[in-house]
């Protein structure tokens, strides 16, 4: 009894408690009614890069309809990284799924490389997806700014919610699992 009682208590303590954290301050006042869907932690060569969390607001957020609902992203860094290799990524990121021009390119590396300060350990990211409209931006809670461009939040946000990601794992554990085929 006692062991299946301290069994059960490890396994609750390794099992993240995603739908119990409450939405900062900032993203409940930008997408009303903000919940936590899911989770995830960025790892390259086996190094924490970042934790990663998708708020939806009213509407659930699915695999199929993430581009056309309201959702957040919001990033936690746990290490130091410079803005403009952040925008310089995210660029790149953003090609796997869609050809861009160069002048669409350039405009939106220079947006992102405004938008997207220094980070250091510990410091919060967050974009607000307003489908058909665009996408906000906020650093630690404080409004960073906007990009005003409805195809750059669909590239942007689809850096991990796109079938194109380079991070399909990520995008299982902030999606939840694709409904299988039968």
């Amino acid at each position: 009894m006692i062991r299946r009682a301290a069994i059960a208590l490890l396994a609750a303590a390794a099992c993240p408690a995603v739908w119990s954290l409450a939405p900062p301050a900032a993203l409940s006042a930008a997408l009303p009614g903000a919940r936590l869907q899911g989770s995830g932690r960025m790892r390259v060569f086996g190094l924490q890069v970042y934790d990663i969390r998708l708020w939806a607001g009213a509407t659930e957020v699915t695999a199929t309809d993430w581009a056309r609902v309201p959702l957040a992203l919001e990033i936690e860094y746990a290490r130091a990284l410079d803005g403009r290799k952040i925008a310089e990524r995210s660029l790149a990121e953003m090609r796997r799924q869609a050809e861009i021009d160069a002048a669409t390119g350039e405009r939106w590396l220079a947006e992102m490389s405004t938008l997207f300060p220094d980070v250091h350990a510990g410091d919060r990211l967050a974009g607000v997806q307003h489908p058909g409209e665009g996408a906000s931006f906020f650093f630690n809670e404080r409004p960073r700014g906007e990009v005003r461009d409805a195809e750059f939040a669909r590239l942007f946000f689809g850096i991990w919610l796109s079938r194109r990601t380079s991070e399909p794992a990520l995008r299982e554990a902030l999606l939840g699992p694709a409904p299988r085929a039968r």
